[in-house]
């Protein structure tokens, strides 16, 4: 049975029992309180859904000096301001949204969900690292509540796309005027620390073009979406300028990703089971992670790569991969801890390599191979049945059960398929704070919601 809580929207009040007058007095009482205090919570849930997605994208520390980039800063992710933050911002989105739709929040306890909480704190206590684990843990808890609660804020569609645009607005204007105020933080330079190479290439607000690029990328996706809900001007808008900006930051595989996922958006269209759409969602990710990931444990696979017009070492990542995956091999059930190897003396202590290029490295540039180093076959599993199938799942329920197809579910559609995408050549899966993987949970959340509640 379909609940009757609307995921957005605002909440209607039930109605009272016949012939009980007092119950309906008391409810027009509680309705006119609700209609009295509505324009302040509305601002109040507007300014935090704001605030939220603009912490998250534009971070605590935008135009990061690369020239002056201490190497352990990437990694540690220990300020106490950032867990501050995020910590109250996920208490005040729960107050908010737990007021008017407390069944949506609950509808996460999900015998899957409760299996993936339970292993990432049992990662906690199996941990090389305790401490280390527990404190990214908690970081990782507040946002992803934060971001369970993200869609509950907006109340309708007018306001969920008004809020995205002037969140994608934002966003596109500080990346701009910082490429004109600043370039020498917004835009690649040979000085840089790490990767000189990659001069001239822009990267806006972000500390590196390959998060402005994918960021970039989902904001296409938001772009359509506001176009499609009658955002006519600021649609094309994000459109145009995050399209520009791709291309300036030289974001080959975001940009080509997101081409791939506009294609399987429409074929979705015409394929309209189940089994059709694993294919069609599943199929490429494996296919990416066979011809990057396999060339590593395959010689036959690796001539096939080098035989195409592509770089064969994908920018020097297969040596990573090939110390990931023979790392893995000493801890292949449980792994390493919560984001307990890289950065951390775990990762120095397993290769004498580690000291000096492992050691300083953020992620192997793949997230299911950076989920089995750190929670092992388990937390791998249960990340495929909770982040890749359950999403797909939830969309064919929405479209054929609840019926609220349109603009943002398919919105949130693109953004999770460009996530499982992207996660072959990038890593960020729960990776505390970091605006990829805060999409990817909006995105998420959506489709659970759109695929168990009724849009008014």
């Amino acid at each position: 049975m379909t609940p009757k809580q609307p995921a957005f929207g605002i909440r209607t009040a039930a109605a009272a029992p016949l012939g009980d007058a007092n119950a309906a007095t008391v409810t027009l009482g509680q309705i006119g309180e609700l209609a009295a205090g509505l324009p302040i919570l509305r601002l109040v849930r507007q300014a935090l859904f704001l605030a939220i997605l603009l912490l998250a994208l534009i971070t605590l520390k935008p135009f990061v000096d690369l020239s002056r980039l201490e190497l352990g800063d990437i990694v540690t992710g220990q300020e106490t301001m950032t867990y501050a933050i995020f910590g109250t911002f996920a208490l005040a989105a729960l107050l908010l949204a737990m007021r008017e739709h407390a069944p949506a929040l609950t509808s996460l306890i999900t015998p899957t969900h409760l299996a993936l909480a339970a292993w990432l704190a049992m990662s906690v206590i199996l941990s090389q690292d305790h401490g280390t684990s527990a404190k990214r843990l908690a970081l990782t808890a507040a946002v992803m509540l934060m971001t369970a609660c993200l869609p509950l804020l907006a109340q309708t569609r007018a306001e969920l796309r008004n809020l995205l645009a002037i969140t994608a607005l934002a966003l596109l204007a500080l990346c701009y005027v910082g490429m004109i105020v600043v370039p020498d933080l917004a835009i690649h330079q040979a000085h840089d620390l790490q990767e000189p190479g990659l001069a001239g290439n822009w990267r806006g607000s972000f500390g590196h073009k390959n998060a402005a690029a994918a960021v970039m990328a989902m904001l296409l996706f938001i772009g359509v979406a506001v176009f499609r809900a009658g955002g006519r001007v600021s649609g094309l808008a994000i459109l145009g300028l995050a399209c520009v900006f791709l291309v300036g930051s030289e974001g080959k595989s975001a940009f080509a990703l997101s081409l791939v996922v506009f294609g399987l958006t429409g074929a979705f269209a015409v394929i309209r089971s189940f089994g059709g759409r694993v294919l069609i969602a599943i199929g490429p990710v494996l296919m990416l992670n066979v011809f990057t990931i396999g060339t590593v444990m395959s010689d036959g696979l690796a001539s096939v790569v080098a035989a195409l017009p592509v770089d064969s070492t994908f920018t020097g990542r297969t040596d990573i991969w090939r110390f990931a995956i023979e790392t893995i091999a000493a801890r292949p059930i449980t792994g390493y801890g919560f984001a307990a190897f890289w950065g951390t003396q775990t990762v120095r202590d397993v290769s004498e390599e580690g000291a000096t290029w492992a050691g300083y490295a953020s992620h192997s540039h793949n997230g299911y191979i950076d989920t089995t180093l750190t929670l092992g076959a388990v937390g791998l599993v249960l990340l495929l049945v909770v982040f890749v199938l359950g999403p797909l799942r939830n969309y064919q329920k929405l479209q054929f059960e609840t019926g609220n197809t349109g603009p943002f579910a398919t919105m949130f559609l693109q953004i999770w398929l460009f996530g499982i995408l992207l996660s072959s050549m990038e890593s960020f899966f729960f990776d505390r704070s970091d605006a990829i993987w805060i999409m990817f949970l909006f995105a998420t959340f959506g489709l659970h919601y759109l695929a168990r509640f009724r849009i008014r």
